[in-house]
């Protein structure tokens, strides 16, 4: 197992424990989720201050080209991780790769954008509380490392074999964070706006340097130079 594996499976039994520590909040101590309602963030401290501060670390990591333990799959869009092939980049494949990823993409958005409208009907119903939701992104954290390493149901329709070449790595806080849309508080929309600043600047990237996405043309991304080995034993398959 490599380095950067252990340190992912590390973080996921953090998050675990956040996922646990949130449950036991939920049903024993809802007062802790004051501040995400409204501007009471501003008013009282909480164990909720802790996570914002976890999460928007995480964020602000992600809009760095810091290599310090961060998958190369989060960082490929910075010219520092791009090492382009010997040979001529076929740049009418590329537009095709860019193509097709990208269709797949706005499948899985459309998909999640429905769970996310669901979500917020529960809560506009009353079916659902500010706690519940925040719950909902908690766990959508810890699910957000399982698909990492262990398995990724979105791989059914990206059809990428790892996720250092995912082409929606970087979209895992603007998901994750989607719940919390319909709670009006500086707690959800602070969370929610940095993952959107995320989301379009990934998503100009692609769009701008392809060629840094795409493992023929990036020997970054490719399984012989891979450093991560964050893969599963699914990809491990795929490399044989």
């Amino acid at each position: 197992m490599s380095k950067t594996r252990k340190i992912y499976f590390i973080r996921l039994f953090a998050r675990c424990g956040i996922l646990a520590l949130t449950v036991y909040l939920y049903l024993f101590r809802k007062d802790v989720f004051f501040p995400a309602e409204g501007m009471h963030f501003f008013e009282t401290f909480s164990v909720l201050h802790i996570l914002w501060g976890i999460w928007i670390w995480d964020m602000i990591l992600q809009l760095l080209p810091i290599r310090a333990h961060i998958s190369i799959g989060s960082q490929k869009l910075f010219p520092s991780l791009f090492r382009p092939i010997k040979e001529k980049i076929n740049y009418q494949n590329l537009k095709k790769y860019v193509k097709d990823t990208t269709a797949a993409a706005y499948k899985v958005m459309v998909l999640w954008g429905a769970l996310s409208v669901l979500i917020g009907f529960l809560y506009v119903k009353g079916f659902l509380d500010t706690a519940g939701v925040v719950l909902i992104s908690v766990l959508f954290y810890v699910c957000d490392l399982i698909c990492v390493l262990i398995w990724c149901p979105f791989r059914l329709i990206m059809k990428n074999k790892c996720c250092t070449t995912c082409r929606i790595f970087n979209w895992d806080h603007l998901m994750m964070f989607s719940p919390l849309i319909m709670v009006n508080s500086f707690f959800s929309w602070s969370l929610f706006g940095l993952s959107v600043i995320i989301f379009i600047i990934w998503e100009v990237c692609v769009f701008t340097y392809p060629e840094r996405f795409w493992e023929n043309s990036n020997m970054a991304l490719r399984c012989s130079e891979c450093t991560d080995k964050l893969c599963t034993q699914y990809c491990r398959k795929l490399r044989k």
